[in-house]
């Protein structure tokens, strides 16, 4: 301490403290003050170097004043007030958050404040500190933005018998509280991100199903993280390519730039989408994978969305301003992509839900069609081939029931095919077997569980398939109208496999049939001997799907050697 300081001395000493107090006069100005009143009052009206306490029993109020020592560093706001809530004393603390520029003693707390909005849990914690004697708390808020927690302890006279002041502590809790309704409304937002029913999509299109979900996206990454800029895209689980689904305040040529999920030469979307890591940029200029998206931005923050360990896509926003975003906001952000993710995968779960219904639906239709249509075209084809030569306006006629019969089943899978929903992002799909659209198979078999696995299994692939009962139905269907390819089983009710497999060749020998059997069973000996004519395709019972589309693939698809084929 330097000489010739001035001190504020307060409470009562014994006698060695006297002959202290005595030697501290001899070079300093030494101020006594016999109670906290007294002392308060001289610290508001002069200035001191420094205070000295006495005695044991005003050791805990007066170390309330300690004026410029320890309590000017503490993070909270310290305040004594009086029983009338009067400020008496303040640190520079509290001036902080009160954000005043001058003195705040002799205001009311709550002025100081500017009239604050008291939150609780106790709506009167002064009165109540006084009235009970015992410490109280409640929150404040000021504004929309500023969360305030306030513990009061009540200080009394030497007697203690009533408080003559309150010790009042103000923490600034604003990052808490918002950290904490951010979440909850983190929370919120994802209910009613997911709030997608069947129901719902039913009276709307998918289409507009995912335009509302996208506002809704939009909505709460704007108002709820107050992001601007904002980058979804989804990953195509086959290509790999990364889908743009919502772009705001993109670039042109940045929404529309071609991704995909891969760390090289793909920039920060593609490396999160590829690691399913998040990444903060802080810098665009100086960042090797940045590549330029929002115009003007100085920064980034790209996370992946993801559900399940499976990474559906990517979420990015950008600034203008250097290293604008921090971990709370890369913590945020993540969270709420949990719950677009979620979102996103409700959507799509409906969407395949109406999918497979359509397709289900189209399916049903056909199996109850598919089997009369066929007979209408045997029944038509006997008739035809007996009126040809003799009745050329009824053959005709005919002509245009077998078309308009065949035309039956195109425009149910047509129709089938509009009711399919035509979505912005894609759902795992059937793979496509080119080759065999639009080509006419004929199964004959006697089996109506056959005939009619054929037309569901081979028409889901664009095959128009029509069905015989036995081989002379077959040949007839042969001779009136044009296959792309014959499937027969070797077990017909009036031929062996061999002689539907012979007859057919003698009339078109460039028409590719394959024969059907059970494992092991062919007693006729049928396959043998069609082999032995060419044969190049023999399916056993049970086959698998793949195993049938690659044999009728192959057999419209493989030119026939003529040379061994006459």
């Amino acid at each position: 301490m330097p000489e010739h300081s001035r001190l504020l001395v307060f409470g009562r000493g014994d006698e060695p403290t006297t002959q202290v107090l005595e030697e501290l006069g001899d070079q300093n100005e030494v101020v006594r003050v016999e109670n906290l009143t007294d002392a308060l009052e001289k610290l508001r009206q002069e200035k001191f170097d420094g205070v000295l306490l006495l005695g044991n029993a005003v050791s805990r109020e007066s170390s309330l004043i300690e004026s410029g020592g320890i309590l000017e560093l503490v993070p909270d706001g310290i305040v004594l007030l009086d029983p009338h809530l009067r400020i008496l004393w303040s640190n520079e603390r509290l001036l902080e958050l009160t954000g005043r520029t001058e003195s705040a003693v002799g205001c009311s707390f709550y002025d100081a404040f500017g009239t604050p909005e008291i939150l609780g849990p106790d709506f009167c914690p002064f009165h109540t500190a006084l009235g009970s004697g015992e410490p109280a708390r409640s929150s404040l808020r000021v504004g929309d933005q500023s969360y305030f927690e306030v513990h009061t302890r009540p200080v009394f006279d030497e007697d203690g018998d009533s408080p003559l002041f309150l010790v009042v502590v103000v923490r600034d809790v604003s990052d808490e509280v918002l950290q904490r309704q951010k979440l909850s409304a983190i929370y919120q937002a994802g209910l009613e991100l997911g709030d997608l029913s069947a129901e719902e999509i039913l009276d709307m299109s998918v289409r507009e199903r995912i335009e509302l979900l996208k506002s809704k996206i939009l909505h709460y990454t704007q108002d709820l993280l107050k992001f601007e800029t904002v980058e979804i895209r989804l990953l195509d689980r086959q290509s790999k390519r990364l889908e743009p689904l919502l772009a705001v305040g993109m670039q042109p040529v940045a929404a529309d730039r071609d991704l995909f999920a891969d760390a090289r030469d793909n920039g920060v979307t593609g490396f999160v989408a590829n690691t399913g890591k998040s990444y903060l940029c802080e810098d665009t200029e100086n960042d090797p994978l940045y590549l330029p998206g929002a115009p003007g931005a100085r920064s980034s923050l790209t996370v992946p969305l993801v559900l399940h360990d499976e990474i559906l896509g990517t979420f990015n926003v950008e600034s203008k301003h250097p290293g604008a975003f921090n971990e709370n906001d890369l913590q945020f952000l993540e969270l709420f992509s949990r719950e677009v993710a979620v979102a996103l995968n409700t959507l799509e779960l409906l969407v395949a839900e109406k999918v497979t219904t359509a397709t289900e639906n189209t399916k049903l239709i056909l199996r109850k069609v598919a089997q009369p249509v066929d007979e209408i075209i045997n029944d038509a084809a006997w008739v035809l081939e007996r009126y040809i030569g003799h009745e050329p306006d009824v053959c005709d006629r005919l002509q245009r029931v077998l078309k308009h019969t065949r035309d039956i089943k195109q425009l149910i899978q047509t129709v089938g095919r509009s009711m399919t929903p035509d979505v912005a992002h894609s759902l795992p799909s059937r793979p496509e077997r080119p080759k065999l659209c639009e080509k006419r198979i004929l199964v004959v078999d006697s089996d109506d569980t056959v005939r009619g696995a054929a037309h569901e299994l081979l028409g889901r692939y664009g095959c128009d398939v029509e069905t015989a009962h036995n081989g002379e139905e077959a040949f007839l269907m042969v001779r009136s109208f044009h296959y792309d390819a014959v499937i027969a089983d070797i077990r017909l009710t009036d031929m062996t496999g061999y002689e539907c497999f012979h007859e057919i060749r003698q009339m078109h020998a460039h028409l590719p049939v394959i024969l059907m059997t059970g494992f092991g069973y062919d007693p006729t000996h049928s396959i043998v001997k069609a082999r032995q004519e060419g044969l190049k395709s023999v399916l056993y019972k049970p086959f698998r799907l793949d195993q049938l589309l690659n044999e009728v693939e192959q057999a419209v698809s493989t030119p026939i050697d003529l040379a061994k084929n006459p």
